[in-house]
């Protein structure tokens, strides 16, 4: 090839390359399309999976926190409470008030009549658990059933009965003042109702009148009642009964101070969450009450629960 050839093919190669390059060019450009596009497109991805994602997230944080609230808030629904004493006929010749008696084969039937109407029996421990908590208290009707004093026919006669149903009763003893000569529980029986799955609390050391002692007396009755029993049988007393069913605001405050999660009274009606716990109503069981009674002394005590700042009537507990 000759210089002039080579001169003349100068231009069209410098074409070419320049066309070669814009070629190259636009591949390149085009390359750097798809792939910012692929990472548009993965960013649009992951966007739109975040807003969708933790909506998903959201809905479901909501409902388990939603169902946490309901299992963690005060349950509100009343439990009645009943109060009996001596499960056993009244003594003959015997100058006891006879409304505390009530014989085995009444105790009986009632209970029989509880079970058929839907009713269980809890304590008042498990009660507490399911207001502050709503631990459960099992299917059907909840009730309290308290046993005051501590006398041996409870043992002898309503712990048979109560275990044939599955139940458990709350006794309510006096430390001294009830010897098993006089008709009180022995040791022994204490022991048998709390193996049987009955909650202990107390009604003080010797069953005074509360709203009638002194400070110092008043004390020794509730803390010394408390830790005594506790010592002894290992259990929680966390439940005070006012003997003969006398408190007051200043009985109440020693109750509270001495450690105790709340106390029963003997005014009439059902217990609930939104009551003072130191002043819990209770319904009395007395001797001449049938089956039919009870059933309709619960269902009117419901809706008549009105418990008052003090109470020194008379009444028995």
């Amino acid at each position: 090839m000759s210089f002039r050839d080579a001169h003349a093919r100068r231009p069209e190669q410098a074409r070419q390359r320049k066309s070669r390059v814009r070629r190259e060019r636009v591949a390149a450009f085009g390359s750097l399309l798809v792939v910012a596009a692929i990472i548009v497109a993965l960013v649009l991805d992951s966007t739109s999976g975040s807003k969708s994602h933790p909506s998903k997230a959201t809905a479901s944080a909501k409902r388990s926190s939603s169902s946490g609230s309901r299992a963690s808030q005060p349950v509100t629904a009343t439990v009645p409470i009943l109060a009996y004493h001596v499960i056993n006929v009244p003594p003959s010749g015997s100058s006891a008030n006879p409304d505390l008696y009530v014989s085995a084969a009444a105790f009986s039937s009632q209970m029989a009549a509880l079970k058929a109407n839907g009713w269980h029996a809890v304590t008042l421990d498990q009660v507490e658990a399911y207001w502050t908590r709503g631990a459960s208290l099992g299917p059907g009707k909840p009730i309290v059933i308290t046993f005051d004093n501590g006398y041996a026919s409870q043992y002898t006669n309503a712990v048979p009965v109560l275990k044939q149903l599955g139940w458990v009763g709350v006794e309510n003893l006096q430390v001294n003042g009830l010897p098993p000569s006089d008709g009180g529980l022995t040791d022994s029986q204490i022991r048998g109702l709390i193996s049987a799955g009955w909650e202990l609390d107390t009604q003080g050391m010797s069953h005074a009148d509360l709203i009638t002692v002194n400070t110092s007396q008043l004390s020794y009755e509730l803390t010394t009642a408390k830790q005594t029993l506790h010592s002894q049988y290992g259990v929680p007393v966390n439940w005070f009964s006012y003997p003969f069913g006398h408190y007051d605001a200043t009985v109440i405050a020693a109750v509270r101070a001495a450690g105790y999660v709340g106390a029963t009274t003997i005014v009439s009606g059902w217990a609930s969450a939104q009551q003072n716990r130191f002043s819990l109503p209770r319904l009395q069981v007395l001797g001449t009450t049938s089956p039919a009674q009870l059933l309709s002394q619960i269902a009117s005590a419901k809706a008549t629960t009105t418990v008052p700042a003090s109470f020194s009537g008379p009444g028995n507990a």
